[in-house]
């Protein structure tokens, strides 16, 4: 078994690893329920998918936190840390519901992608900033790193500029505004927080990144049980509303497959929150590990989904998009062997 060391490049490379190729299969799977190239009969709507789909991911997260124990463990008395850990988890409620929901209230899925990749890569820039300032946290940004949000944003940007015009009145929308106001906000929250316990622990003291994931997601689970009572029991006439009542009034013939796969997402879940926790680096550098591995992640996906379901091919803004995708990639890793030398000069001290 590949070993490697907290912190570590090595390890680093395994989470991204991880998060590839859960994303992918995850990105293919949803070919199977959704759309015109699925396989089952009749077609899930978006809204029964992502019912579905929610709870076997949300399950799978909590079935592993509960068999590792990793609730409690090295935990002792009621740590202070969960005045904070829990408000991350009602953030993770948030940002979920809100990622699907901007996929359905613009035409346009390719839009609302960028806008949500692009946007958690320029939080994770603003939480490092903040935290600098409050003196929380102690490392520079190099400006490889800064190069890279550059291009990440690009990245992102081409796909607008290069795409087929569909739906981007967003400004003009005043639901996916509100939508995106709320998925900002809790993402910015649930960053900072990351990024908090991360930089405030004692020197020397090896991050409980799987108990913090632990609380994090039953507070997650929690308040997303809730929501999805106090939604369904609404009177609300508005579509999303109406959809999510159908969807769990009468259960799809296929919703256990469905649960089976966002178990596949839920490990995607596992993988993406280390990574934004990884140890010894900048929110900016773990935001853009994280949003750049989902890219290309997606891109794949579009390819495999296009020889095994004869989906779409990728186009020419997705092939534009991935060469500055690995531009910016290219100067993370120089910004990452910086600050493995810098890790190791501190060590030596």
């Amino acid at each position: 078994m590949w070993k490697t060391a907290e912190g570590s490049t090595g390890r680093l490379v395994q989470l991204c690893l991880g998060y590839f190729v859960f994303y992918v299969i995850f990105g293919v799977a949803t070919k199977c329920f959704t759309g015109r190239a699925a396989i089952v009969v009749p077609p899930m709507t978006d809204m029964e998918f992502l019912v579905w789909s929610s709870f076997g991911g949300s399950l799978i997260c909590l079935l592993v936190v509960f068999a590792g124990g990793w609730q409690r463990s090295g935990v002792k008395g009621i740590p202070p840390e969960y005045a904070y850990i829990i408000p991350s988890g009602i953030c993770t409620a948030v940002v979920i519901p809100t990622t699907t929901l901007m996929y359905m209230l613009l035409k346009s899925v390719m839009v609302a992608m960028v806008i949500m990749r692009a946007s958690v890569i320029v939080i994770s820039r603003l939480v490092d900033e903040a935290q600098i300032r409050q003196g929380i946290l102690r490392k520079t940004v190099y400006w490889q790193e800064n190069a890279a949000v550059v291009f990440a944003v690009s990245a992102a940007a081409t796909q607008i500029f290069l795409a087929k015009s569909e739906d981007f009145d967003f400004l003009g929308n005043a639901a996916a505004m509100g939508v995106l106001s709320a998925y900002i906000c809790a993402y910015s929250l649930r960053i900072y927080i990351m990024n908090y316990y991360k930089n405030t622990r004692p020197k020397g003291t090896a991050l409980n990144n799987k108990w913090f994931f632990s609380i994090e997601q039953i507070a997650a689970s929690a308040a997303m049980a809730l929501g999805a009572l106090v939604v369904y029991r609404s009177a609300s006439e508005a579509a999303p509303v109406k959809a999510f009542q159908a969807a769990l009034a009468v259960p799809h013939a296929s919703a256990a497959a469905a649960n089976l796969a966002g178990a596949v997402y839920g490990m995607v879940a596992f993988f993406s929150v280390f990574i934004f926790m990884f140890k010894g680096r900048t929110a900016t550098f773990a935001g853009l590990v994280n949003r750049l591995t989902s890219l290309v992640a997606g891109t794949t996906a579009t390819l495999v989904s296009y020889f095994i379901f004869r989906g779409r091919f990728p186009s020419p803004a997705d092939w534009a998009s991935l060469a500055l995708i690995f531009v910016a990639v290219g100067f993370l890793t120089m910004a990452e062997r910086r600050r493995v030398d810098e890790l190791s000069a501190e060590a030596l001290r």
